[in-house]
């Protein structure tokens, strides 16, 4: 993502500190100081905003930053707090970005100021004053940089971090385990600490968001490219399990996925098909001794062979000789399958929020 010259940021924000009150007709802005009078300890702030209501006089005391994430958040809300302790003005403090986040604005909750941004997203609360505004979407720049997180081979990464996300990392120990470069370790790292998702300690790179972090993957998910077979079988229950039971390491890579692996996870998710990813070798395998027959139509056996083979890697042991997505993969497939994947997602958020 292109930075952005602070500067520029904050004549943007004084435009838009105007359109903002021009759409509310009992609001008059009075005056408009930018670069506000100093503290006794010179600290200043971007914006001291005069505004009226009927004949109350109301001062508004914005910070602006250029990057919206919760911890540039959290350090102007402080900024802004210090600034009212210290001075003799008196007033509401409003956080400024260009775009903020939901969870971003949770955390100017969460610090008692408001919020503002270019988007119009917008909080100002105050004696008997509550406006709230919240616009859909993001803008295109915050799209794209979520986006690229989630491509296949960041989210390798990722994968590693949700595996233990309560265990630091190392780079060299993500750089073997996720099988990418250090580059792009560093390139997510710094990511993932810009949205206040993961910390670098001395002990190395910890997840600290999961939460937000898998409500924004589920949101940017691109489901795994691939071949898609769709099969026939006359094996089913019991019978299909037990042949699936006599693969072994030499037949490839083979594992239970989206309904049929959450079957295992979660027990009362059901669904009549059965559905598996798996590398080459392992759909001949399962070609072989489910004795697969290719079906366009009455399939009751779907198998992925995806083009990024980060889905098999961390896949899991779910039964005695059987190995299936992980619980990350699995959720993320099932809300993908929408309506009818939506109980067996909410049993697998739990379990995952349960280890976060």
């Amino acid at each position: 993502m292109k930075p952005i010259n602070p500067l520029n940021v904050e004549r943007e924000a004084g435009t838009a500190i105007r359109a903002f009150f021009d759409r509310l007709p009992a609001w008059q802005i009075d005056h408009i100081e930018h670069e506000a009078r100093p503290d006794p300890t010179g600290s200043r702030v971007d914006y001291i905003v005069e505004v009226r209501i009927g004949d109350k006089p109301i001062h508004l005391i914005i910070e602006v930053k250029s990057n919206g994430q919760p911890r540039s958040v959290r350090d102007a809300a402080d900024q802004l707090h210090r600034y009212l302790r210290n001075s003799s003005v008196h007033g509401v403090p409003i956080v400024m970005a260009p775009y903020l986040s939901p969870r971003s604005r949770e955390v100017c909750r969460e610090e008692h100021v408001g919020y503002l941004d270019f988007m119009g997203n917008a909080l100002i609360a105050f004696d008997s004053v509550y406006i709230e505004r919240e616009v859909p979407g993001r803008p295109e720049p915050e799209r794209r940089v979520l986006r690229s997180l989630f491509k296949p081979k960041s989210a390798r990464i990722l994968r590693c971090l949700f595996e233990e996300p309560r265990q630091p990392w190392r780079t060299t120990a993500l750089v073997l385990s996720a099988k990418v470069s250090a580059g792009l370790v560093s390139i997510v790292g710094a990511r993932l600490r810009e949205l206040g998702w993961a910390e670098q300690t001395e002990r190395g790179l910890e997840l600290t968001e999961t939460s937000e972090l898998l409500d924004s993957w589920v949101e940017n998910y691109e489901p795994p490219r691939g071949e898609e077979h769709r099969c026939y079988t006359s094996l089913h229950g019991s019978a299909l399990t037990d042949r699936l039971r006599t693969l072994s390491e030499a037949d490839g890579r083979v594992a239970l996925a989206s309904f049929s692996a959450a079957a295992w996870l979660a027990p009362h998710v059901r669904h009549p098909g059965t559905y598996f990813y798996a590398d080459q070798a392992g759909f001949d395998a399962l070609t072989r001794v489910l004795d697969l027959s290719e079906a366009p139509k009455g399939a009751n056996v779907t198998i992925l062979v995806p083009e990024e083979d980060g889905v098999l890697t961390d896949a899991k042991p779910v039964a005695n000789g059987l190995m299936g997505t992980s619980p990350l993969q699995t959720y993320l497939d099932l809300v993908h399958a929408g309506d009818r994947g939506a109980e067996g997602a909410t049993l697998l958020r739990g379990l995952l929020d349960d280890r976060a």
